[in-house]
């Protein structure tokens, strides 16, 4: 089903895997969307083939040394190319009925803020601008009647769960997680887990940052700061369920006793398509969910002793102020770090705890007032992450694999 009116959008984080689902919906619909611009990181070759695939305008590449690849990569093909953090914001403001967030970390917070222009849609998949400056970008959209649409799974279940209700007058909004490769380990086995182990989730295919933090569920704890921001909700009545089988995303608990639940298979193809086509619905080539198939779905509750991770984020998000942008940058310097065979796996959650009591310590935890202040914030705390971890090294104080 084709959409009334044609939609032009902009996809930041064109290369990665939520950039390229988005690009498999488009190239099902050409009639229902067009393609500004888009924008990556680093990888040249897939963006100019992307970009020369959906007839994109405008291509942006992050790092400005690579404008001379970008241009011959995309030489003859009528997309105008360009280099550098400013070029990527230059995406994000090309006209555009909606703006796909998704570009991963802290380097998606400016571009997306600058996307907040006067009445415009942006779908969010960047977990940073709210958990790194969340009260900022959400007054930002506020000020500018921007639209902002939850792409990532868990909130877009949400969002279609309340089914038009105000969340702030819900009992509890509730996420669910996998329970990510380690969810039946024991806790001497997780304290020994290599780098592959961890890397092998049972349910998605993602990123390898994003992948680890399923291991260690401080993705959880992410999203619920996000869904702090998103529906104005506080952490007493925010939840996650660990749920294996990845079927239901995300649950809405009314104040009558009733649950809503959202269903589908894994496949970010859903939200996307939920996103892109909102308020209509659009046929998509998805996963359908055959739940005589699935035969089971079962819960457990989320074990801290053995997942400290998802604990550092609820006690950040009960904290309030700068305690979440803390935690993400510490968080993204551990799993670096891990990534890198630097440290063990549980160290990501110690080096991620020890950085927020640093900043409540130093009287540093205040609520960053702008998305300057936020970003500042993120770069102190990877800074002093990088020096304590060389430091630790060199005296043998952290466990290397």
């Amino acid at each position: 089903m084709a959409l009334s009116e044609q939609r032009k959008i902009v996809l930041l984080g064109a290369t990665g895997s939520i950039g390229r689902s988005t690009i498999d919906i488009v190239e099902q619909a050409p009639q229902s969307f067009s393609v500004e611009a888009v924008a990556g990181g680093r990888d040249v070759a897939a963006l100019a083939e992307l970009a020369i695939r959906v007839g994109a305008r405008f291509a942006a590449i992050r790092d400005e040394n690579l404008y001379g690849d970008l241009k011959s990569a995309l030489s003859g093909s009528g997309v105008e190319p360009a280099a550098g953090a400013k070029a990527v914001v230059e995406a994000a403001l090309r006209p555009a009925d909606l703006v796909i967030g998704a570009i991963s970390g802290a380097a998606g917070v400016e571009p997306t803020y600058a996307a907040l222009a006067e009445g415009r849609t942006i779908a969010l998949a960047n977990k940073e601008c709210l958990v790194c400056a969340g009260h900022p970008f959400m007054r930002k959209a506020q000020e500018m009647n921007a639209t902002i649409l939850p792409l990532d799974s868990e909130h877009d279940a949400l969002w279609q769960a309340l089914g038009g209700a105000d969340a702030k007058s819900v009992e509890k909004l509730i996420i669910t997680a996998s329970g990510g490769p380690f969810r039946t380990w024991a806790a001497e086995q997780i304290a020994n887990a290599t780098r592959e182990q961890a890397l092998k989730h049972p349910n998605w295919s993602m990123g390898q940052k994003i992948t680890i933090d399923s291991a260690s569920m401080m993705n959880k704890g992410l999203e619920l700061i996000e869904a702090h921001h998103l529906f104005g909700v506080p952490v007493d009545r925010l939840d996650v369920l660990v749920h294996p089988q990845s079927i239901i995303h995300g649950l809405v608990a009314f104040a009558d006793g009733s649950v809503t639940a959202s269903l589908y298979a894994p496949d970010m193809r859903v939200p996307i398509a939920h996103c892109l086509a909102w308020p209509d619905r659009l046929q998509t080539n998805a996963k359908r969910l055959d739940l005589a198939e699935v035969a089971t779905l079962t819960f457990e509750k989320p074990d801290l002793g053995r997942f400290p991770a998802l604990g550092v984020a609820i006690e950040a998000l009960r904290q309030g102020g700068a305690m979440p942008t803390v935690l993400n940058a510490a968080n993204e310097i551990a799993v670096a770090a891990f990534l890198a065979g630097e440290i063990s796996f549980p160290e990501i959650a110690r080096i991620a705890a020890e950085a927020c009591e640093t900043a409540v310590r130093e009287g540093n935890a205040g609520e960053p007032a702008s998305i300057e202040e936020a970003l500042a914030v993120d770069h102190i705390v990877r800074e002093r992450s990088r020096t304590s971890l060389a430091a630790k090294r060199r005296s043998g104080m952290v466990t290397v694999q």
